[in-house]
């Protein structure tokens, strides 16, 4: 491979000859191959975002000259227009804590294209980086990519999922089932009321995330290196966040205390922990889908998910619950990402966290997954599945559970006496309450209705 030379500070370094990036970021590739994952994507377009609307805000207040923002700006969208974008950022997600070698990578980069702009050389510190350092940077691009991605993914994603939810119950508000408690049987249910259930819980997490969105958009830019803005000017924070609102549509600000969004990442912790909230919920939902589809024979049966793959490699005509075991397994994988989270919040130490990197590689992979498998969730296994009536209706009226109906004019003793002895002979509950007790089969007929049992009441 054909290698050039670039100088740093630290003295001279052979780089690839066509490289777009110079000897920080080819240091950083030398010092860390451990897991050979670059950063995720939304994460660096974040981070070109940040130095386009930086020199917006540089040259508004006569920190570079027109020219000099201009061509960096111009640098910036090519490189978003790129279907090769992340050629040109291999740098390790394990680095150096505060995520240098990343911010560096983008100024060197930015900074070749736009000196090919301009005619004369932009630099990647003085020019790409004015008014900045990795340590509001990075943490700005953790909060910037955070918003768009659930703007522009999570958050319609679990929109969709709610209401192919909410439509589907609608459609199968006329069943009836046996309720469960602890996987035994309980009171009937209506299978809209279980639907309704799973898009309420999806509802309080989008709630939830809009709330936390309304954090995100809050920024550390403009502390620069320990939150006192030191080499910033004083309208730069100010300056940054209207340029980023306008480029990508969405309302960003100065944060109230850059010490704490530089020193911290509790934003991000909270973040992760509502996501991990919205994997407990697609665990829930996806798990239900598997029991209510077990079988089919020697299963509940209650329903029949969308077949989509052959489901054995020896046993032939077996088909499996594959969108919600798929489901499942994103939600294990948020919860792990949220461990990693967590353990990265900690790492504030006095003005600084240092595992920036892992923080925002783990909190945009929760993101993309959970959106990802929320929409297969929602098409190809909740809005195609099927309703097996006879599978429901086999135990629904034999269920002994229903004499839960007559305690308030039996009393708990006897209802409990007549359900054992329908258990014991396997036989429908009305007819050995008609045994028992004074009331009419009429009257038991009315009180034992199942789909009259689900609106609840005395």
């Amino acid at each position: 491979m054909k290698t050039r030379i670039e100088k740093d500070s630290m003295g001279e370094l052979e780089v690839p000859e066509k490289a777009l990036y110079g000897a920080q970021t080819q240091r950083a590739i030398n010092n860390f191959p451990i897991s050979n994952e670059a950063m995720p994507e939304a994460f660096i377009r974040s981070l070109i975002l940040i130095k386009a609307a930086a020199a917006q805000a540089n040259e508004a207040l006569e920190c570079i000259t027109p020219k000099q923002a201009q061509a960096i700006q111009n640098a910036c969208n090519e490189l978003l227009d790129a279907d090769d974008l992340m050629q040109h950022f291999p740098v390790d997600v394990y680095q150096t804590g505060s995520g240098t070698s990343s911010n560096m990578n983008a100024n060197e980069v930015i900074a070749t294209l736009a000196s090919q702009y301009n005619g004369e050389t932009i630099n990647p510190n003085d020019h790409v980086n004015f008014g900045q350092s990795s340590n509001d940077v990075i943490p700005s691009a953790i909060h910037v990519s955070a918003t768009l991605e659930l703007a522009g993914h999570l958050l319609p994603a679990l929109e969709h999922l709610k209401n192919t939810i909410v439509e589907k119950g609608k459609s199968l508000a006329g069943y009836t089932k046996t309720g469960r408690t602890h996987l035994m049987d309980a009171m009937p249910v209506r299978l809209d009321q279980t639907f309704n259930a799973w898009a309420a819980q999806l509802q309080d997490n989008i709630d939830n995330l809009t709330y936390i969105k309304s954090k995100t958009s809050q920024l550390a830019q403009g502390g620069t290196a320990v939150g006192t803005g030191i080499n910033a000017h004083p309208e730069f924070a100010e300056r940054i966040a209207r340029a980023l609102s306008e480029l990508t549509k969405q309302t960003f600000s100065p944060g109230k205390d850059f010490f704490a969004l530089i020193g911290s990442q509790d934003t991000a912790v909270a973040l992760s922990g509502q996501l991990k909230a919205v994997a407990v919920t697609y665990m829930k939902i996806a798990n239900d889908l598997r029991w209510m589809n077990s079988g089919p024979l020697a299963g509940l049966g209650e329903i029949t998910l969308q077949a989509l793959q052959p489901g054995s490699s020896i046993m032939p005509g077996k088909v499996n619950p594959v969108i919600p075991e798929a489901a499942a397994m994103v939600a294990a994988q948020v919860i792990g990402n949220d461990a990693a989270i967590t353990i990265g919040g900690q790492s504030g130490n006095f003005e600084l966290n240092v595992m920036l990197p892992v923080i925002a590689k783990n909190l945009l992979s929760s993101i993309k997954l959970l959106a990802n498998s929320g929409q297969l969730l929602a098409d190809n296994a909740i809005a195609t599945l099927t309703v097996n009536e006879d599978k429901l209706n086999e135990a629904l009226h034999r269920n002994p559970i229903l004499v839960t109906a007559l305690n308030p004019i039996i009393g708990y003793a006897k209802a409990a006496e007549i359900a054992k002895k329908a258990y014991q002979e396997g036989r429908p509950v009305i007819d050995v309450a008609d045994e028992e007790t004074d009331l009419t089969r009429e009257e038991l007929t009315t009180l034992l209705d199942p789909a009259k049992l689900t609106h609840g009441g005395l």
